[in-house]
């Protein structure tokens, strides 16, 4: 059996690896315990392991004593397990020696033995069975009984709270209280609690099992030395009883004197209260109330001055428990002045430093009082999930990490409303029912609905605020229907996807690169910093994410621009070229691969003005004359708006050239219009010309 650890002393060597101590103390720790359970172990040796043995359970009580929180002792359930091993590994090895050599004198089986068989019960054994019982029944009855069910209770409960507090750390994160370190930590102390007290549970049954084994072993002791000296040495039955009762109470004393201060230290842990604080500075600090010191001596005075009591007892008593209420006293006012003192004190002004500066949230959301209950997850608020939601598609779709919103109250907003911001800049704002479920116009419904009349906040459409129980009736008149919850978070989803351009910054761009280094090494290691720099690449991306364009391709963009990124430095060009490279990705978003996509164009004559404008335009500003401004407007917006009606994308096609400067000015006036290059369009795309844009005679003549 030692073959294992001096193999792995071997190969340890041979590698030059240096072998820590604790790789091999616990294996050789269970070596020696089998081999007291096989081999016969000298007296010497008994004594110094039953002596080990004492050593070990009041170290472990002391450990459970100053634990400042159950589960930070982890390992004791183990440890438990192998004091318990060892215990009954001492009883095999000293029943072995008592029955093979206890003939030979009351020493045979070491002094630890003697010593508890016949000094601490005076020699007479029916003292030590009488007080061996006594152990046995309060380990058993009461302590170790005790702290099984305190176990067995504690660990169900803190089974079913796993999922609660699990939610809570869920929501601290969502909301911005903690970052997602803290949050990892906080994850990994509620497995931790809720694993050490499941096995805490199973090891109070080590403990309990222990007690029947001492019981058990001292009688087959008994019986088994009394058969042994009268049958085989030739001595008295009354002699061998005698002998080897004392060695039998002797041997179960200093193997049950162990287990019951184990048995408390695993009471004291399941019954501890989690704190920052251990046992004793909480009993400390529990236990200095000086009123209850001052009552209970004045009763013990009282008993003392009763004839008949035993008055030095009592009185003796009575004075130090007053002397202890004195010191507490003492120590409480002094306590109080130093707080009064410090209170009193004039504080002087504090010089303002950088960890005063407070850097605006990337994604906020602030709620009124009323809203509230919305994202408290404890209240069967769904907000925080559903905003988790909204990251995780955004994510997705969008190619970069969006980042956690910030949820707090503002006590400055109306009860039911709610604002949300992007950077620190209010983006969107609006009121919600939390009591009731909003009803939105779908466009044709078959009915009127009771309730109060808005607005949907996140597409103005009109609606109704209804009662819950007018929902499937809303429905059936063909209403859409949604919750509070629903609402906010439809509205948030909104403003990111239009302002996801804001969320991106250079450290995000630089962790975009980051990771695709891992993947494209070359790729990066050529381009980035040498030919293009990060934050113009930060640019380039925040453009496409402005018109609605996916970043999640970051390897194609990059390929498309190392050719041209040492000669060409203008933004708006890498933007074009990136454009492009992601053409697919662009249509897709408009039609499947291979249908055919609707588009307007813009008249010749009118792309030939355009074009003489932009070439005269410097710095990107061209100078359109307001007649034709406003006529390009009038005419794109309505066949926009045309296109929408017949349930097509607004997608206007247009040179490379002008396609920037339309969509700077075209997009933010015209809802849900594209501007799109010849050149992004893949060769295979069916195209179909749905209209032609032209303003009138008198504003082209003008322009």
């Amino acid at each position: 059996m030692a073959a294992a650890p001096l193999e792995l002393v071997s190969i340890l060597r041979q590698t030059g690896k240096k072998l820590p101590i604790q790789a091999v103390a616990i294996p050789l720790g269970f070596l020696l315990l089998l081999g007291m359970l096989v081999l016969p172990v000298p007296p010497l040796l008994l004594d110094l392991f039953f002596t080990f043995n004492i050593a070990l359970s009041l170290i472990i009580l002391f450990l459970a004593i100053s634990a400042s929180r159950p589960f930070s002792f982890s390992v004791f359930p183990t440890v438990l397990l192998f004091a318990t091993l060892l215990r009954l590994a001492l009883n095999v090895a000293s029943t072995r020696v008592v029955l093979s050599a206890g003939h030979e004198g009351t020493d045979a089986a070491g002094d630890v033995i003697e010593a508890f068989g016949s000094v601490l019960v005076g020699g007479d054994y029916i003292v030590g069975i009488v007080v061996f019982t006594i152990l046995v029944i309060i380990n058993f009855i009461v302590v170790t009984k005790g702290a099984g069910r305190v176990s067995e209770v504690t660990a169900r409960f803190t089974l079913d709270a796993m999922p609660g507090k699990q939610m809570a750390v869920d929501a601290d994160l969502a909301a911005g209280l903690i970052n997602q370190d803290q949050a990892r930590v906080r994850r990994r102390e509620v497995t931790s609690e809720a694993d050490f007290y499941g096995s805490m549970d199973g090891a109070s049954k080590f403990v309990r099992g222990d007690a029947v084994a001492g019981i058990l072993i001292l009688l087959i002791n008994i019986f088994g030395g009394t058969l042994v000296g009268s049958l085989q040495h030739g001595m008295g039955l009354a002699e061998a009883f005698e002998r080897y009762t004392t060695f039998a109470v002797g041997d179960g004393l200093v193997a049950q004197i162990p287990a019951l201060l184990l048995s408390i230290a695993t009471a004291i842990i399941v019954t501890r209260v989690s704190g920052e604080e251990s046992l004793h500075d909480q009993t400390f600090a529990q236990f200095s109330n000086v009123e209850a010191w001052w009552l209970t001596a004045a009763i013990l005075a009282l008993l003392g001055v009763i004839p008949g009591m035993p008055h030095l007892a009592f009185l003796a008593l009575a004075t130090i428990t007053a002397g202890a209420a004195w010191i507490l006293g003492r120590r409480r006012e002094r306590v109080a002045a130093e707080a009064t003192k410090s209170a009193e004190a004039p504080a002087g002004p504090r010089e303002l430093s950088w960890s005063d500066v407070q850097q605006a949230d990337a994604i906020g959301l602030e709620v009124g009082y009323a809203l509230v209950a919305l994202i408290d997850a404890q209240q069967g608020g769904a907000l925080v999930t559903r905003i988790r939601g909204i990251r995780k598609k955004l994510t997705y779709e969008l190619g970069f990490l969006i980042p956690q919103v910030h949820i707090r109250d503002n006590l400055d907003l109306r009860p039911e409303a709610y604002q949300i911001m992007v950077n620190g800049v209010v983006i969107g704002r609006g009121e919600v029912k939390p009591a009731r479920e909003l009803a939105i116009h779908s466009g044709v419904v078959h009915g009127d609905l009771q309730g109060i009349r808005t607005k949907d906040p996140t597409f103005g459409l009109d609606a109704v605020w209804i009662d819950p129980a007018q929902r499937d009736y809303a429905r059936s008149l063909g209403y859409t229907v949604v919750d509070a919850s629903t609402t906010i978070a439809t509205h948030l989803n909104k403003i990111l996807q239009e302002n996801c351009n804001l969320l991106l910054g250079h450290d995000e761009t630089q962790q975009l690169v980051d990771k695709l280094a891992a993947a494209a090494p070359k790729l990066v290691e050529e381009l980035i910093p040498k030919k293009l720099q990060i934050g113009a690449l930060t640019q380039v991306l925040q453009n496409l994410l402005a018109e609605g364009v996916s970043i999640r391709d970051l390897r194609g963009v990059l390929m498309a621009l190392a050719p041209v990124a040492e000669k060409v430095q203008d933004i708006e060009e890498l933007t074009g070229v990136a454009r492009v490279a992601l053409g697919r990705m662009i249509v897709q978003q408009y039609v499947l691969h291979g249908e055919e996509l609707s588009v307007m164009t813009l008249a010749p004559e009118l792309e030939q003005v355009l074009h003489a404008t932009v070439r005269r335009g410097q710095g990107g500003n061209v100078p359109i004359e307001p007649e034709l401004a406003e006529g390009l407007l009038q005419s794109v917006g309505r066949a926009s708006r045309d296109e929408t009606n017949a349930d097509r994308p607004a997608i206007l096609v247009t040179s490379p050239t002008l396609r920037p400067w339309l969509s700077r000015v075209l997009r933010p006036r015209i809802p849900g219009l594209s501007v799109l290059s010849y050149a992004e369009l893949p060769e295979d795309t069916s195209l179909r010309v749905n209209s032609s844009i032209t303003v009138q005679p008198r504003t082209s003549a003008a322009a």
